[in-house]
């Protein structure tokens, strides 16, 4: 995914353009956090627009594989970001001043309870998360891409 500066368009929310803004202005995710806990900056490109769009995540992270969780704090609709993976699944993450390139793909099943188990483990809030909505948290399971 290429990232060009004047392809970026900002999130609406005031709230997730500031965060973004931090890590863009350090150099690193190491600048926010969510309770305390570490976030990765993953960069997708808008299912509409084509502009790259990006929101910090909590970080979790097994053997060099990435989850996004689409929790949305628990609200009955997914999250905006979910759609420009479902899109187009190839994405960026930063964690800490590291940037690479992953792709991404929901998981089912046996993989989804494996995933699930540790998405509870990084952040015990998902637990509650799914409690307070009648949907299924989709969890995406980002994979690094080699280099060519």
């Amino acid at each position: 995914m290429t990232q060009n500066a004047e392809e970026y368009a900002p999130s609406p929310s005031a709230f997730i353009r500031g965060e973004v803004d931090k890590v863009t202005a350090a150099g690193t995710t190491d600048v926010v956090d969510v309770r305390g806990l570490k976030v990765v900056l993953l960069t997708t490109r808008g299912a509409r627009s084509g502009k790259l769009r990006k929101v910090p995540l909590m970080r979790v992270e097994h053997e060099g594989t990435y989850v996004a969780v689409g929790s949305n704090s628990g609200d009955s609709k997914h999250p905006v970001w979910l759609y420009n993976l479902r899109a187009d699944p190839n994405v960026t993450v930063q964690d800490g001043e590291t940037v690479k390139e992953y792709r991404a793909r929901e998981v089912e099943g046996a993989e989804y309870a494996e995933w699930w188990d540790r998405v509870v483990d990084a952040f015990p809030g998902y637990a509650e998360y799914r409690t307070m909505t009648d949907r299924t948290i989709p969890v995406v399971v980002l994979e690094p891409v080699e280099p060519a």
